[in-house]
């Protein structure tokens, strides 16, 4: 019977959340972070974890490093394999050079043969030997592009992969993507994570968000864009917010009560950003929100 208690209260809140007033109505809400999970780009083992979960960051502290020894090794693999294409290019620029001008040469030399055969000074013979021979020239010269090619396709799939390669072992490097508060840390240094499996949770608090419900019939004067003072306890002052959603769909209010009266109010959510530039506002704290 406790949480049927429970829910019948936290819908009675949601219900009298909202009370009017000569300057505007009031909501109660809290105020919620926009969380990041940060993942571990190339998995492995743990070797450092800096931060704690509490923990204040900026965007772009450290905040873990993942052993990145297997990829150290294998980019000394492609790197050699780098070496070694330059030689075989050497080799084929060598021999597409020695193509093109065995080429050339004989085509001049057919040139010279066609016009004695013109002048009947050699044989049929002896043209279709060097027309062979520029065939042939012409074989080897295709040959030689092909190697050429091959050889710098090569290269290119080498120098992609050690690119590959390079940025997993600058990724193994956990960066802060924003700054905010560590709200989680799902690993311990020397536990091996996944890749892609995320190792701390950050909640942005720069600014935060509160989501209020508005009832049907006070819809049309809350508007997109609109200022909203919050009210904080414990905190001497207000502080001002504004309007930046509200949901295109109704809900009904309290959900956990079916009775025929109160399924029949409608309420709208709508969501309030806060900015919070000194960090006095947390993640989680109630808040009154006025329009």
């Amino acid at each position: 019977m406790s949480w049927k208690i429970a829910s019948v209260g936290l819908a009675l809140t949601l219900l009298l959340g909202c009370c009017g007033g000569e300057h505007g109505n009031t909501y109660t809400g809290i105020l919620e972070g926009r969380t990041v999970q940060v993942p571990a780009l190339t998995g492995g083992k743990i070797l450092k974890l800096y931060v704690d979960t509490g923990d204040a960051v900026k965007a772009g502290d450290t905040l873990a490093v993942t052993d990145t020894t297997d990829l150290v090794l294998q980019r000394r693999q492609l790197q050699a394999g780098l070496k070694e294409i330059d030689v075989r290019e050497g080799l084929a620029r060598t021999n597409l050079e020695r193509a093109r001008s065995d080429l050339a040469y004989a085509k001049q030399r057919l040139q010279r043969v066609q016009s004695l055969f013109d002048h009947q000074a050699v044989s049929r013979q002896k043209l279709d030997d060097v027309q062979n021979a520029v065939n042939r020239a012409q074989s080897a010269y295709k040959a030689a592009q092909q190697q050429w090619q091959t050889v710098a396709a090569k290269r290119q799939q080498l120098e992609a992969q050690l690119a590959l390669l390079t940025k997993k072992i600058h990724d193994g490097v956990i960066l802060s993507p924003l700054s905010g508060v560590v709200s989680n840390r799902y690993y311990e240094a020397g536990e091996a994570v996944p890749p892609l499996h995320p190792v701390v949770e950050i909640t942005h608090v720069a600014k935060l968000d509160v989501k209020i419900y508005v009832p049907e019939e006070l819809l049309p004067r809350v508007k997109v864009g609109q200022s909203a003072t919050v009210f904080v306890d414990g905190l001497d002052r207000t502080l001002t917010g504004r309007v930046v959603w509200i949901s295109p769909k109704a809900e009904f209010s309290p959900k956990t009560i079916l009775t025929p009266e109160t399924r029949t109010s409608l309420v709208y959510a709508v969501k309030v950003t806060v900015e919070n530039p000194d960090g006095v506002l947390k993640h989680g704290m109630p808040v009154e929100v006025r329009l």
